[in-house]
């Protein structure tokens, strides 16, 4: 039985994922915001869901739940009235809907730490449940802070524009980061996306790569993130043709981004080398020492018992 339960609660994990996935597409996506909400003990929590569709009066929504570790669990749904998933919830999740701004809200009342999850918003489209971008409720006395700094590095090689935004010491760690055209259209060629990592003070910090030929430089780009304490923040990029002299270092731009050159990007290059070499070596350490053990350790050999 244990084992037809795990194989059941994997099979809904990936059937999650996959939906999810799918549901990526702008023509198809919920739009949830924001990415992130963080409340102590006893509060009341909003979730927004902005849902597109004609029929929305009469469209089911649906709200999941995902603990860290569990299959997803649907807590609620509506039409024109509540379902909940478990009667239990009665004081606990309630759903209303905007019918002037096409909002549905998932109202979680007073808030433990079993509350916290990812809450998704979800309807059926053409046979197929597609899933909003979703919210992560965290329970938690310590309030969010906006990041302390966030930059755009720059550097050329040969006919291509290296560009790295960097943003830094933010919490919570939930952070949707994508680069944009001048159109507010993601950009996702030639881009790569870091993870989040712990940097200093239980604060966090995240990166993002894009890689552009010159001959695209014409064009505006920009990074932009959102977060639980800033959302829609656009950092741009400096005009490529813009040559700083040897004495410059770097140039503030508005909307507390700083260009960092060449100079300063390779020091940064050799940091994260000098990071990546250190591994290595302490791996090689602890392979070497379990050569030696194993060959000081003397053999078993087969004998009859006395």
């Amino acid at each position: 039985m244990e084992a037809l339960r795990r194989a059941a609660t994997t099979w809904l994990l990936r059937a999650f994922v996959l939906a999810a996935a799918f549901s990526c597409g702008p023509a198809r996506a919920l739009q949830q915001s924001p990415v992130s909400i963080t409340k102590p003990e006893s509060k009341t929590v909003l979730i927004t869901c902005h849902v597109s569709v004609p029929d929305f009066d009469k469209a089911f929504i649906h709200w999941y739940r995902k603990r860290p570790g569990a299959a997803p669990e649907r807590v609620a749904y509506m039409a024109s009235r509540l379902f909940l998933g478990n009667e239990a919830d009665g004081g606990k999740f309630s759903i209303e809907k905007d019918l002037d701004k096409s909002v549905c809200t998932l109202t979680v009342s007073k808030v433990t730490l079993q509350d916290a999850a990812t809450y998704y918003c979800a309807r059926w489209d053409a046979g197929v449940k597609i899933f909003g971008s979703g919210t992560k409720l965290i329970v938690s006395d310590k309030g969010n802070s906006k990041p302390e700094n966030s930059e755009i590095l720059q550097t050329k090689h040969k006919d291509q524009l290296l560009y790295v935004c960097l943003i830094e010491n933010f919490y919570p760690e939930v952070i949707r980061v994508q680069w944009v055209d001048g159109a507010d259209k993601e950009v996702t060629k030639n881009v790569v996306k870091g993870d989040v990592w712990k940097s200093t003070n239980d604060k966090y910090s995240v990166s993002t790569w894009l890689t552009l030929p010159v001959n695209m430089t014409n064009k505006n780009y920009f990074c932009k993130y959102d977060h639980e304490s800033q959302e829609n923040f656009k950092l741009p990029i400096q005009d490529s043709s813009k040559t700083p002299s040897q004495e410059e270092y770097c140039s503030t731009h508005s909307g507390n981004s700083t260009v960092f050159y060449k100079d300063y990007l390779m020091h940064r290059a050799a940091h994260l080398v000098y990071l990546v070499l250190l591994l290595k070596s302490s791996m090689y350490y602890v392979i070497v020492l379990f050569f030696i053990y194993r060959t000081r350790t003397p053999a078993k050999l087969p004998g009859k018992k006395t």
